[in-house]
């Protein structure tokens, strides 16, 4: 059981927000609770919302290495809303089940490239301990990606800091899409806490 219910539309008296909803329920075929239940502050929602595109939808590094590492931050962290909502997403941007179930074996697969192994070792290290995070996993990511790339791939750990965080202490309850896109994705999905 969430802490937190999440608010309805109708509960909600800001129409920016309302159509951002919209925008969501089109891209992911729901609007995330998290959100629903952070929209009593609207200030918070509307940052978030914004800090989220920029983060995860801009730029130049590829959506679905975004996806895989935040996938692989929250697998990190532990957060199963997370887990699942990122599973989710990097099915939308074309990673397939095998890879999104294969992301622990990451290191030795041959679904991911030398570039995706560089990301995701540190997503793993950042969304466990930030500070295991070190020279060597940049020079390696350095190979792949250029500065600003490597700055949107922190910037997708870390926007996984604050929803794993939020989550996990919400007790946010998992939506019934992602996590049926999780469990055909991975199998034997169990959503913790978040029912």
């Amino acid at each position: 059981m969430p802490h937190l219910r999440p608010l309805e539309n109708d509960e909600i008296n800001d129409k920016e927000i309302v159509e951002r909803f919209e925008h969501y329920n089109k891209t992911r075929g729901f609007v995330p609770n998290s959100i629903r239940t952070m929209s009593r502050r609207p200030n918070i929602v509307k940052t978030f919302m914004a800090l989220n595109q920029a983060v995860l939808y801009e730029g130049t590094v590829d959506k679905e290495i975004k996806m895989l590492v935040s996938l692989a931050s929250s697998l990190a962290s532990g957060c199963r809303y997370c887990q699942s909502h990122m599973a989710n997403l990097s099915s939308i941007y074309e990673a397939s089940d095998e890879k999104i179930a294969a992301i622990w074996e990451f290191e030795t697969s041959d679904l991911f490239s030398d570039a995706e192994r560089a990301a995701i070792t540190l997503a793993m290290k950042a969304g466990t301990l930030p500070n295991e995070a070190s020279q060597e996993d940049f020079d390696e990511l350095a190979k792949y990606f250029d500065e600003g790339q490597i700055v949107e791939i922190v910037a997708s750990v870390a926007l996984f800091g604050y929803l794993n965080r939020w989550n996990d202490t919400m007790a946010t309850q998992l939506e019934e899409y992602p996590k049926e896109v999780t469990k055909r994705a991975v199998g034997g999905f169990e959503e913790g806490k978040h029912v």
